[in-house]
């Protein structure tokens, strides 16, 4: 068997298994379908493009799951985090990025490196043993050629559901005699000052006018083999949310908490539309919590009634694409690979991981599996008491397969406390916990 390393597609979980093989010192070659064959959602040919939101959500690795993974993956040289702080903008506690500089960055890296060997085309077929370790990393939109033969190596259909995309707002055209920069409760996160979102305030009568617009509004038309297809809950269309009940936006992500408007310091806010900056410049700022499969001439209009709005340009629209995944559970073993083709291994978010960090995580262990293998060495998969074990844990045998959905990294992937812990000290208890594991698990990879 050949000791190059086969790794399709270049998001964030391909580029992060070409980096970690590479820098253990295997032979890669990342093929990549983009620019020969385009998806319905990149825009560009980059590695690690974002497609939705430019958040890597909370990085804050003292009370929150997704800050320890963060935290997890920088300890093992992840290039996803490395480029990620480097191209961070100010988003409050999150980690979010400048989404040009960053997948422009991950690139240069990708393809500098004297390991990894870029080939673009598109791979349409499952690879036999004879090329190798492969790991396929094809994500959401994996093409449809490629879906059908993993659909017959598998024997297993696939499950799918909708991820949405947010539309994009020039700043220059925010009216901010309306609106105002704060962060929730004033609080700062990296590279933030405290003031890092844009705030939109909306009465009573201008929220349920809102609400009745995107009831009303055109939607998109879904093919007939599409329409059963579920969404994920922590990505839902926003006028999916609003059919679920007049305030679940409400109470969702318009809730007016934590802020206070400096136009009209007595008046407490209905509701609140935020918007988080998408790039370096601040030029840009997406609306959270926006993803849409409205029409784009109803998003123009139905988004410019949001007061601060009324004359928004938009640099991107909403959108909505198909993504997919495999039963894991029950076709991958604890190292990822596929049990009836062992040659095969799965990273990313066609493993049914859900979230940029979460793909790029599996990504990340994907690569240092499969370096292992092709160089002979031994490889030990973190303790489940790490976010990386626990993501790992999961989607290889300890969800549920009947019930398998796509899921983010949290605390209740983890094992309970040994002993004694009080409720309001679990969290900052379980960060303790996965990063004293974290760092043990790579002192004992080191020394082997």
């Amino acid at each position: 068997m050949s000791k190059t390393i086969h790794i399709i597609g270049a998001g964030l979980a391909g580029s992060e298994a070409a980096w970690q093989a590479a820098q253990a010192g295997a032979k890669v070659v990342l093929h990549e379908m983009r620019p020969v064959k385009k998806t319905d959602a990149h825009h560009t040919d980059h590695c690690a493009e974002l497609v939705c939101s430019n958040s890597f959500r909370s990085d804050d690795a003292t009370v929150s799951s997704i800050g320890v993974l963060h935290e997890e993956m920088r300890r093992c040289d992840s290039i996803i985090l490395r480029k990620g702080d480097e191209h961070k903008v100010p988003a409050g506690s999150a980690l979010a990025v400048d989404r040009d500089g960053f997948s422009a960055a991950v690139t240069e890296a990708i393809h500098s490196h004297p390991n990894i060997t870029v080939e673009r085309g598109e791979i349409t077929e499952v690879p036999s043993a004879d090329w190798g370790l492969t790991i396929i990393a094809t994500g959401p939109l994996t093409s449809d050629s490629l879906s059908k033969s993993i659909r017959q190596h598998t024997g297993e259909e696939y499950l799918a559901f909708f991820d949405a995309i947010a539309p994009i707002v020039h700043t220059e055209s925010i009216d901010m005699t309306k609106a105002w920069f704060q962060s929730r409760y004033d609080k700062p996160g990296p590279g933030g000052t405290g003031k890092d979102y844009i705030n939109c305030p909306m009465s009573q009568e201008q929220y349920y006018a809102f609400i009745d617009a995107l009831l009303a509004g055109d939607k998109t038309e879904f093919k007939e083999w599409e329409k059963d297809t579920p969404y994920f809950d922590g990505c839902l269309p926003i006028e999916v949310m609003a059919e679920r009940g007049r305030e679940t936006l409400a109470f969702g992500p318009m809730k007016p908490v934590g802020l206070t408007n400096p136009h009209a310091p007595d008046v407490k806010p209905y509701a609140i539309v935020q918007l988080r900056q998408d790039n370096k410049l601040g030029t840009l700022f997406n609306i959270v919590g926006f993803q849409t499969k409205l029409k784009y001439g109803a998003q123009t209009d139905i988004f410019r009634m949001i007061p601060g709005l009324e004359n928004a340009e938009f640099a991107r629209l909403g959108g909505i694409h198909r993504n997919t995944f495999i039963k894991s559970p029950i076709l991958l073993d604890d190292a990822l690979r596929l049990k009836t083709a062992p040659h095969i291994r799965f990273a990313g978010q066609v493993t049914g991981v859900e979230g940029y960090v979460e793909s790029a995580a599996i990504g990340l262990l994907a690569g240092r599996f499969a370096a292992a293998e092709a160089l002979g060495t031994a490889f030990t998969p973190p303790p489940v008491t790490t976010a990386l074990g626990a993501l790992l844990s999961h989607i290889t045998g300890g969800a549920e397969s009947e019930s398998f959905q796509p899921m983010n990294i949290n605390f209740g992937l983890l094992p309970m406390p040994e002993g004694r812990v009080k409720k309001k000290d679990r969290k900052a208890y379980y960060c303790e916990r996965a990063l004293r594991d974290i760092d043990a698990w790579l002192g004992q990879a080191k020394a082997a």
